[in-house]
Parts: C-alpha cells; sequence; structure tokens
C-alpha cells in the first residue's frame, strides 16, 4: 500500500503541475496554444540521396537507432538488416511490400511514444499480469482522490475519471475492459491511433465548448487560446486567428464548428511522409520491378536502408537488441 500511496502522491504532483502549467500558459496573453496534431518531419537531415542516405536511415530506422549503425562494419549492418527485414515482413511471405515498409517506419519514428508507455507500464500494471485493466489504472490514478468528495486542489476526480474510463473503453478493442499495451498505447496516446481520434476530437470539443451546444463558436475559439487578460488590443495572430476560423475552419459559414470541422482543424490530413519514404525505398531497391523486395533486394541496398561504418571495430562495438 505504501508503493501505491506513494505513485498516487507523483500523480497528484504531476496533475497538479499540469494544471498550473496551463493556468500560467493562458494567463500570458501573447501566447497561442496550438491544438493541432501534425504528423512529424521523418529527419531533419535533407532528403537528397545524390549527396548522403543519412535521411533514408533516420525515416527507416528512427534518428537515434540509425547512430548505432554508423558503429558497424557493412558485414555487421547487413546482418543486422536481415533480422529486421524479417520483422517487417509480417505476413512471413518472404516478400516486404509497400505497405509493410509504411507500418515500419512509422513505428520507427514512434519508437519515443512505446518508451514512454514502457516507462509507465510497471506502476500500473499491479499484478504484474502484463496486462492493465480499468480497475488496475483507476486504483493508481484516483484511489485515494475518490475517497475524499471535496479535495482541497479544486479538480473534479469523479469527472476526470469518467472521462479517463471513456477513453480507456475505446482504446479497448474487445470491451474487456482489460488494456495490452498497444490498447494502453493508444489510451495514453489517441492522437496516434485512427480508431481513436473521435475520442481526440470529442474532449477536445468538451475542453473549449464553453456553452456546452455541442459546437465551438468564434469567442469559443479564440478563447481557447487567448486571454484578453485586460486588455483591449489584440495580438496580430488573434486577428489572423479570427480571419482563419471564418475562412477555413467554418466551412459551412454557420458562425460555428461542428465535429468534422474540428476534426479537420486538430487533425489535418497531412502530407503522409512515411508512405512516400517507402514508395521511394521500394522504387530505389526493386531490381526485377514486380513491386515488393526480398531479403535480398534490400540487403543488397543496404547502404540505402542503414549506415555502417568501413572501419572493422570487432568486438568493441556495443551491441544494441532493440529492434
Amino acid at each position: 500500500m505504501k508503493e501505491i500511496d506513494l505513485i498516487t502522491m507523483d500523480l497528484r504532483q504531476f496533475l497538479m503541475c499540469l494544471f498550473l502549467c496551463t493556468v500560467f500558459a493562458l494567463s500570458k496573453p501573447t501566447e497561442k496554444k496550438d491544438r493541432v496534431h501534425h504528423e512529424p518531419q521523418l529527419s531533419d537531415k535533407v532528403h537528397n540521396d545524390a549527396q548522403s542516405f543519412d535521411y533514408d536511415h533516420d525515416a527507416f530506422l528512427g534518428a537515434e537507432e540509425a547512430k548505432t549503425f554508423d558503429q558497424l562494419t557493412p558485414e555487421e549492418s547487413k546482418e543486422r538488416l536481415g533480422m529486421i527485414v524479417d520483422k517487417i515482413d509480417v505476413d512471413k511471405d518472404g516478400f516486404v511490400t509497400e505497405g509493410e515498409l509504411k507500418s515500419w517506419i512509422k513505428h520507427a519514428q514512434k519508437k519515443y511514444i512505446y518508451d514512454n508507455v514502457e516507462n509507465q507500464w510497471q506502476e500500473f500494471d499491479l499484478n504484474q499480469d502484463g496486462l492493465i485493466s480499468w480497475d488496475e489504472y483507476r486504483n493508481v490514478t484516483y484511489g485515494t482522490y475518490l475517497d475524499d468528495p471535496d479535495p482541497d486542489d479544486g479538480f473534479n476526480y469523479k469527472q476526470m475519471m469518467v472521462r479517463d474510463e471513456r477513453r480507456f473503453k475505446m482504446a479497448d478493442k474487445d470491451g474487456d475492459l482489460i488494456a495490452t499495451k498497444e490498447e494502453f498505447t493508444a489510451f495514453l496516446h489517441p492522437e496516434e491511433y485512427d480508431y481513436m481520434k473521435d475520442i481526440v476530437v470529442q474532449e477536445t470539443m468538451e475542453d473549449i465548448d464553453k456553452n456546452a451546444d455541442g459546437f465551438i463558436d468564434l469567442e469559443e475559439y479564440i478563447g481557447d487560446m487567448y486571454s484578453h487578460d485586460g486588455n483591449a488590443d489584440e495580438p496580430e495572430w488573434v486577428k489572423t486567428e479570427r480571419e482563419q476560423f471564418v475562412e477555413f475552419r467554418d466551412k459551412n459559414r454557420d458562425g460555428k464548428m461542428d465535429k468534422e470541422e474540428t476534426k479537420d482543424w486538430i487533425l489535418p490530413s497531412d502530407y503522409d511522409h512515411a508512405e512516400a519514404e517507402a514508395r521511394h525505398l521500394v522504387y530505389e531497391s526493386d531490381q526485377n520491378k514486380d513491386g515488393k523486395l526480398t531479403k535480398e533486394e534490400i540487403v543488397d541496398k543496404y547502404d540505402l536502408f542503414v549506415g555502417s561504418q568501413a572501419t572493422d571495430f570487432g568486438e568493441a562495438l556495443v551491441r544494441h537488441d532493440e529492434f
């Protein structure tokens, strides 16, 4: 029980810090809150294969993992790449398709999300069965607060719990109120999963829709990102946002955003970098032009997919087993 109490104390401190940070941010009238979820770039390097394949390495492996390959000999890089190919070939038919490559690239790019889930997993998986039930999550997060109907920190924990339970049930695909690691990842990072996007939109609308009419009007939209704080003159960016609302956000010109308009705003259909990179890798490596890659075709172009060192570092190399 002492361990659980310590965890809940840490969570309480985290929630308080989050609340104070939000209040602080909203109290600064020149700051802009960004609710839009964009797909991140695959690499901060220039994509120019004529100069180097660094962009492709970052895209295929993730920037941190790509660095580890730069320490390996070509032979070692090929060996590890071959093992990765076996994992990319999900249906085990001996070929890597563009779709499988796209899925792999998206997974590699979101490694930081999976690391975040791993860091939290042990706190919630109380019975160590490799799963997290709603009861486990609720007891760790809210257990002590539910005993106090009138906490002195101003939070409505019961309301927060209802919201969390709704999201947990949405993430829990089979409806057994027990989350696998993938389902728990969807619960903590719903913006990363297509089947969770409706809950992202719903929660956003609930945050901004102050009059609870099911829509976001212009003043609610502006009020979410800017506090007048007694200032009569609005910053230029606020005026721009008013224009954005009228000209682009409110597509049907009824003076408010509905669910679909809000979704278009916070979850825009960005250019799919992973799909473009997968198409590029297949095009560059597909020797017989059948639209899919064998392990041999990929390993033969190992320098496109992964880096290496020409120098043989031998046994001094640090081995990584992340993939």
